[in-house]
């Protein structure tokens, strides 16, 4: 059975530039914010759409896993949603079979942007419960707020 852990933000950057770090230069974006964590971001399969696999490569000492692979299972320009699920490594060698990040991106006024943060997961068969899900969902709060604060000083 999957599971959830939802957790929203608020942004103080426009929706359509947001949106535009988070899909568009998603693969430049993410070294960039947070070159400390992730080591190297590669695209090994697509062009930046629905498909699009990515390998994630993690300094050590700073995560649990050295690399990871995930893919775009969900881009959409019109809701402003994107999805990406491990597919390889990650916590999938932690005891998860099924892990996937979402952010669904709502404008609040011109200069604000509540973003919706969901984790799913799912785990092996005994697997006990872990503070994973968590810890990406504080990650990825922890991500956006570097955002803002990178597209705020480059405006």
């Amino acid at each position: 059975m999957t599971k959830e852990f939802n957790q929203q933000a608020e942004i103080c950057v426009r929706l359509e530039t947001l949106w535009h770090a988070l899909s568009k230069d998603l693969i430049v974006t993410i070294p960039k914010i947070i070159p400390n964590i992730v080591k190297d971001l590669k695209v090994i399969e697509g062009g930046g759409g629905v498909g699009t696999v990515l390998l994630f490569t993690f300094f050590s000492g700073v995560s649990p896993v050295s690399y990871q692979k995930e893919k775009i299972t969900e881009i959409d320009d019109s809701s402003h949603e994107i999805g990406l699920q491990v597919i390889e490594g990650g916590y999938l060698n932690q005891g998860f079979s099924y892990y996937k990040t979402s952010f669904k991106l709502s404008a609040i006024g011109d200069d604000k942007t509540l973003v919706n943060v969901k984790i799913s997961y799912d785990y092996e068969l005994e697997v006990e419960e872990t503070s994973f899900p968590l810890k990406t969902l504080e990650s990825a709060l922890h991500f956006l707020k570097c955002l803002e604060t990178h597209i705020m000083n480059d405006a």
